[in-house]
């Protein structure tokens, strides 16, 4: 019980969006260069995961045998 009246009540309303605020005060935009470097770091580690899934794909289509 004390964890939802914790939730409505206003004083932790506005405690939580102050939090939030100073999240939002502290974050900056990245500058091109950071912002390439961390799209060539997301699209190499999906490419990991993809080929990961090929591979256990291909080994299951040659032990199994697909239909």
């Amino acid at each position: 019980m004390g964890m939802v009246s914790s939730l409505v009540s206003p004083a932790a309303w506005k405690e939580r969006f102050a939090q939030m605020k100073r999240a939002i005060d502290v974050a900056t935009k990245p500058d091109k260069e950071e912002f390439l470097n961390e799209s060539k770091v997301s699209a190499a580690g999906m490419l990991i995961i993809g080929a990961i899934g090929f591979i256990i794909f291909l080994i299951y289509q040659l032990t199994v045998g697909g239909a």
